[in-house]
């Protein structure tokens, strides 16, 4: 039964960590644009905050709690076995209840910290091997964005959060998704463009909401807490910067000469005096509970 208990609380931090995965990197303050044109060409800018989950603290508060809440030896009544009558206990019964509870004590933080070395060793692997403890883990990520093509600035501002200038034009011949990280494979999309086969594109920007910092299972910003240090909180319109999951706080806009389908903006299609192009605005913030979305018609 004990086994099955420790075989089912990895299982479930694995699970835990498997989806925390998919929201590693996030959104915080920024301005990002999509131009997207009938021909099939496309121009997309985001100038602002990423922020690295994992990095967001360094896990002081983490170990605050755990010394905070360390378990306190609490003495047991003690009963006759054959009359099963309470009684006064004897020195010696305490002095063996209290080995007894050192023992499962010293099983516990064994099972804890051979938990936690996997979860590290897990995060790590899932974040390319940056190690989150590490303390040039900011550096190396930084470096690994710069190196990239499209981002002309990475500057880390601490904390998990970096300032980033990322352009980039092409043809969507195929598919466009922002981020993509080398070594990074489980990032949600900020921005994903998908082409159609019937010459439409779609637009989504699954990380433009409140959605994001409040992933699908419940304590997840206690797990993120457990691997990078970030304080688990549940107050609601948290702000990017503060303690807890970043919100994203921005605007994204985007432009077209096609024609606009379908938008969940709330002012609708706007027309640009100058270039024959219509635009989308959305305002991003804690409020933003459904992710920024366009369907839009190019020339086949």
């Amino acid at each position: 039964m004990i086994a099955n208990r420790k075989f089912a609380a990895a299982l479930g931090a694995a699970a835990m960590l498997l989806v925390l995965a998919g929201c590693m990197v996030l959104p915080g303050r920024f301005a990002s644009d999509l131009a997207v044109r009938k021909d099939g060409t496309f121009t997309f800018h985001y100038k602002g905050e990423i922020v690295l989950a994992a990095l967001a603290g360094n896990g002081s508060s983490a170990r605050t709690e755990d010394e905070s809440e360390a378990p306190v030896f609490e003495q047991q009544p003690c009963t006759d076995p054959a009359t099963d009558e309470t009684h006064d206990c004897t020195a010696a019964e305490i002095a063996q209840q209290r080995a007894k509870w050192n023992d499962e004590q010293k099983e516990r933080k064994a099972t804890k910290a051979a938990q936690d070395a996997q979860n590290r060793k897990m995060m790590q692997s899932m974040m390319g091997g940056i190690d989150p403890d590490d303390p040039k883990a900011a550096e190396a990520f930084a470096q690994r964005l710069a190196r990239q093509q499209g981002f002309a600035s990475v500057v880390s501002k601490g904390k998990g959060k970096f300032e980033v200038d990322y352009t980039i034009s092409g043809r969507l011949d195929h598919d466009f998704t922002f981020p993509t990280i080398e070594r990074l494979p489980m990032v949600m999309p900020f921005v994903s463009v998908i082409r159609r086969a019937d010459g439409s594109v779609r637009v989504d920007a699954p990380a433009f909401s409140t959605a994001a910092s409040n992933p699908v299972m419940p304590g997840l910003a206690g797990m993120a807490g457990a691997m990078g240090g970030m304080k688990a909180t549940s107050k609601s319109g948290a702000k990017s910067g503060s303690d807890g999951p970043p919100i994203a706080e921005g605007t994204f806009t985007v432009r077209t000469d096609g024609q606009i389908l379908a938008n969940n903006t709330d002012e609708g299609p706007q027309t640009e005096a100058a270039g024959g192009l219509t635009r989308l605005d959305w305002k991003v913030d804690m409020r933003t509970a459904s992710a920024p979305t366009a369907l839009i018609k190019l020339a086949k």
